[in-house]
């Protein structure tokens, strides 16, 4: 419950600090809110973790409880902690409570649905040809930001930025960053054999 909650504040409490600071009415705002990857995946670990509250829901347990499920979402929490940290965390200084906001999201977050893969998840029972099927979400992700920016010109990471990169570039970035979805599924799932 604890985890839950602590995920869930951060989502909430970034919402209130965007539409705070936003031009655009709550509609847009909230759109732009949720074209966020670090939003829709820290939104899903609050899903998850909800979930297993709800124990005596087996219709909810069941399908959050599948092998592989946890794995998935560990993978995409865990990119969306590396990329920040390699790639955006210089391009902007939050400051009070903006700042611990984002540490959660982008750091503590990542850290918890780590330790909670390797104390729950059923690594015994997950399979290399799932790998692929996790690739699905941030595919179709991509393929919606950068259909959305073409029309909007709003594009929510700079590393795929089509309008100032170019498409080959963002292409480049986007290869890179399926490598590090890739690379963090294998690495998962090998250290999942041994512990």
């Amino acid at each position: 419950m604890c985890a839950a909650l602590i995920v869930w504040s951060s989502v909430f409490a970034q919402y209130f600090i965007m539409l705070e600071g936003s031009q655009l009415d709550l509609l847009g705002a909230t759109v732009r809110f949720f074209s966020y990857f670090t939003i829709l995946t820290n939104s899903l670990v609050a899903i998850y973790f909800t979930s297993q509250l709800w124990a005596k829901n087996q219709d909810i347990k069941s399908f959050w409880g599948r092998p592989g499920v946890l794995t998935a979402i560990t993978v995409y929490i865990l990119v969306v902690g590396i990329v920040y940290q390699v790639a955006l965390r210089h391009t902007w200084n939050p400051e009070g409570i903006a700042r611990v906001v984002d540490e959660l999201l982008h750091t503590i977050n990542p850290l918890l649905v780590l330790v909670f893969w390797a104390v729950f998840e059923l690594k015994h029972k997950i399979y290399w040809t799932q790998i692929y099927s996790w690739l699905i979400y941030p595919f179709i992700y991509l393929l919606f930001t950068i259909s959305k920016g073409y029309y909007t010109g709003f594009y929510p990471y700079p590393f795929v930025n089509v309008s100032e990169l170019g498409y080959a570039m963002v292409a480049m970035n986007s290869l890179i960053l399926f490598g590090a979805f890739f690379g963090i599924s294998v690495g998962l799932l090998m250290i999942g054999r041994k512990i």
